[in-house]
Parts: structure tokens; C-alpha cells; sequence
């Protein structure tokens, strides 16, 4: 056989006779995918409704299993008759006591963790209560520690933690003090995480505007007003909807090569004028 001929993947059979060897060479990748969500189980903080009902839903479909946690005992009751979840809770996520025995009380180890639960707050300061924007500052940053902290020991090795924050924050304006510390502040602080609880992954979804229940309640009889003007200005022509942030925190669960970083998610909303 000549060199030629062996690097075409020729050989001779015992009678003398050529063949052609079919090889598949192998991907710039290794030829690795992205696992389904089979057998994985995911808790969900948020789960009533919007972007981690969605999320929820998604897994679902990607034949995982949810752990749902909401503050509100109905709309979690109305979620879990649709997702069929192993379990849920009804607890205020904000609360360190009952999100530490949360964890605790977990019967095994889970998959991933994803955090929806609170708004933004915005707070003009000519009309700021500072009792209420310390609240705010402190939920955000001491929920998002709160579950890294009692979550480390119930994730898997490679699982993931999920963490929602905005891109909003990122120009500043009236109402926005308290807002743009959060969005500065959650990047570091999920980079920083990412390395102490490795492997396990940590990372942050950045939405801009959504369409959801939250949405709804903030702007009021201006929500389909803010519809329009995104549907003309947005580069995608559309409005980002709760399906559009799940399908990115399903790809974070399933590629196991992402960790410390923040993923926007806002249909190109930073590259227009405000």
C-alpha cells in the first residue's frame, strides 16, 4: 500500500483487491454535544410565573425535572397543575431562614438552580424612602449569595446556578441609583462566585425589556405603548418575550463549557438611542 493510499483510509483485503475504508474525521470540537436535560432535575426560584415559568416549562419539555419556589401559594399551585414539578415551596426566597432550610431540607443533590424572583427597583431620589432602596440593595446581592452559599453543597459537580439581572441599569436616569449599582455590582459578583464554587457553574442573564406579567404591572395602561415603540426600533423587529430568556437558560444549563460570565438578552435594545 503506498502513503497515499493509507492516509485515503485504502487497504487491500486478502485476495488483493482495494477497498475504501469509510473514516469520519474527528470536529475542531471532539465532536462533543450539548447534553439534553434527561434525569436532570432543576430548581426554579420564581416560578410562578414569567421568566421562570417558562424556564420551567422548557426544561420540561427538554425532559428534565423542576423544583418550583414561589412566594404566592396560588399562582404556585397554577404553575405546578401545568409543569407536573417533583416538588414545590411557597417561601419568600428573601428570607435567609427559610431559604437556607430549603436547601437543607432537598433530599438529594439537583442539577441547577436558576433565581427569577424580584424586580427591579426603581426609586427617583427626590421621592426615595432609604429604608426601602437598602431593602432593595440588600435582597438582590444577599439572595444571590444566600443561594450560593446554601445551594454548594446540593448541585452537582458541572451543574449550574442561574442568576437573572438587566441590562437597563447601564445608562443612567432619573429613577435609576439604586437599579445601576444592582446591574454593576451582579456581574462581579457572579465572575467571583464562578470561581469559588467551581465546578459549579455560575452565570448571569442580562435581560433588557420583557414581556411579562412584571412588565404588565410596572407600566400599566403604557404596556402596549412600549410594545409598539420596540417593535419599530428593536434590530429584531419584535418584543423579547419570557420563551426568548428561557431558551438561553436551558442552552446555560446544557453547555457545560460556560461559567462567570453575563449573557444579554435584549433583541439589541443597548444599541438604540434611549
Amino acid at each position: 500500500m503506498t502513503g497515499s493510499e493509507r492516509n485515503k483510509g485504502v487497504r487491500r483485503d486478502r485476495c488483493g483487491r482495494r477497498c475504501v475504508v469509510m473514516t469520519t474525521a474527528p470536529s475542531a470540537s471532539g465532536g462533543r454535544r450539548e447534553p439534553d436535560l434527561s434525569g436532570q432535575t432543576v430548581v426554579v426560584i420564581g416560578a410562578s410565573s414569567g421568566i421562570g415559568r417558562e424556564t420551567a416549562r422548557q426544561v420540561r419539555v427538554g425532559g428534565g425535572q423542576v423544583i418550583l419556589v414561589g412566594r404566592n401559594p396560588e399562582r404556585l399551585r397554577q404553575a405546578a397543575a401545568e409543569l407536573d414539578p417533583v416538588a414545590t415551596a411557597a417561601f419568600d426566597a428573601t428570607d435567609p431562614d427559610r431559604l437556607q432550610g430549603f436547601f437543607a431540607d432537598l433530599p438529594g443533590q439537583v442539577d441547577h438552580v436558576m433565581v427569577t424572583a424580584g424586580g427591579p427597583p426603581y426609586m427617583p431620589l427626590a421621592t426615595m424612602d432609604l429604608a426601602a432602596a437598602r431593602r432593595a440593595l440588600d435582597e438582590h446581592l444577599a439572595l444571590t449569595l444566600g443561594v450560593a452559599l446554601h445551594s454548594r453543597d446540593r448541585v452537582r459537580a458541572g451543574g449550574t446556578l442561574l442568576f437573572i439581572g438587566g441590562t437597563g441599569g447601564r445608562r443612567p436616569g432619573a429613577g435609576m441609583a439604586v437599579v445601576g449599582a444592582l446591574t454593576g455590582a451582579l456581574p462581579a459578583l457572579v465572575a467571583n462566585l464562578a470561581l469559588e464554587l467551581a465546578p459549579i457553574r455560575v452565570n448571569l442573564i442580562a435581560p433588557g425589556f420583557v414581556d411579562t406579567p412584571l412588565s404588565a404591572s410596572l407600566l400599566g395602561d403604557q404596556l402596549d405603548a412600549r410594545r409598539e415603540e420596540l417593535r419599530s426600533t428593536l434590530p429584531i423587529r419584535r418584543v423579547v418575550g419570557p420563551d426568548d430568556v428561557a431558551a438561553l437558560a436551558v442552552h446555560l444549563m446544557r453547555n457545560e463549557a460556560l461559567t462567570g460570565a453575563t449573557y444579554d438578552v435584549d433583541g439589541g435594545q443597548q444599541l438604540i438611542a434611549p
